[in-house]
């Protein structure tokens, strides 16, 4: 469930776009006017504002934005005016080519989306930067799990549907259990060939079997089994596959807890679930951590930068 409030009779987006180019205009942008716009459209008024203010103004929406925004509240404004899918297309990107090679952002993205949407995704990710995605996993990965299940699971095509063969659940419990916790090292291929070829409803039944046979989580067991960006991906993938608004309100709070806050992630998240899940994860964020996810996000920034976040989770309860 999406949290986006929008007018119930929105302004048409020729008037939105009007409205922008007034914010924009005179000594200083009026950012409140921009944020009130734009944080309370849908994916879809966004893309017909974009296209009025190109026919009007002859110049591009998200171009205006990046000279009259900065800092966080640009990176974040930015990216909210692209469509999912070039939205998730432009987040690996940036998080394959930065320098620091985290790529946490890529990891999270392509691992907790459907077969469905990650097919799209890599159509609009070639059309956007003239490359194939695989290429660029290949390049700028290091060769080992970690890349080898990102390829594997943006190339299979896998079951959609709320459907699971008990018994194919309850055997790839046990075989992943033969090929982790029960020997010595870890059979990775096993890993990667069954997290990257099921269905998030028989994962999650996976899951479940797992649990019962050897009292404890398969998401404890791939914590022992395995470590950093391969670890990252699995438990991504099958924490969507059973709850996706616990794992995402478990990334926030990582993310704001301690000192500082790790805004890129907080960014990502936000922008990307609340179209989607957002009511979800931040019932599962309340119930954690006795808090809401509102208030800790209203602790952790400031400014636009907040005023604009708080809009996208809507209202605060």
């Amino acid at each position: 469930m999406a949290t986006l409030t929008v007018p119930p009779v929105p302004p048409s987006p020729r008037d939105d776009a009007m409205q922008l180019y007034r914010a924009f205009k005179g000594f200083g942008c009026d950012t409140s006017a921009v944020i009130n716009i734009l944080a309370h459209r849908d994916a879809t008024q966004r893309s017909y504002i974009q296209h009025e203010y190109r026919s009007m103004y002859s110049e591009e929406l998200s171009k205006r934005l990046a000279s009259e925004l900065s800092g966080k509240l640009e990176t974040a404004v930015l990216l909210w005016m692209h469509d999912p899918a070039g939205r998730d297309a432009t987040i690996i990107r940036q998080s394959l080519m930065a320098e620091s090679r985290n790529l946490e952002g890529a990891t999270e993205v392509i691992c907790s989306r459907t077969p469905s949407q990650l097919q799209y995704l890599k159509q609009i990710y070639h059309s956007m930067f003239g490359v194939y995605l695989e290429h660029d996993i290949q390049k700028y990965t290091n060769p080992g799990d970690h890349q080898k299940l990102l390829l594997a699971y943006i190339s299979t095509p896998r079951h959609e549907g709320p459907e699971v063969n008990r018994e194919i659940a309850e055997k790839d419990a046990k075989v992943l259990y033969k090929a982790g916790e029960k020997k010595l090292g870890t059979d990775e291929k096993t890993f990667i060939h069954i997290f990257s070829e099921r269905s998030a409803a028989h994962l999650a039944a996976v899951s479940s079997y797992y649990h019962d046979m050897y009292g404890h989580s398969l998401k404890k067991a791939v914590k022992k089994e395995t470590s950093g960006g391969f670890a990252h991906a699995l438990l991504t993938i099958v924490q969507c596959a059973v709850n996706p608004g616990k794992y995402f309100a478990k990334v926030l709070h990582k993310a704001m807890k301690g000192l500082g806050t790790d805004d890129s992630t907080l960014i990502r998240v936000i922008v990307t679930r609340t179209e989607v899940d957002m009511q979800y994860i931040k019932a599962a964020y309340l119930k954690k951590h006795r808090k809401t996810l509102n208030d800790e996000v209203h602790s952790e920034t400031s400014s636009h930068y907040r005023a604009f976040l708080l809009s996208l989770l809507g209202p605060n309860h």
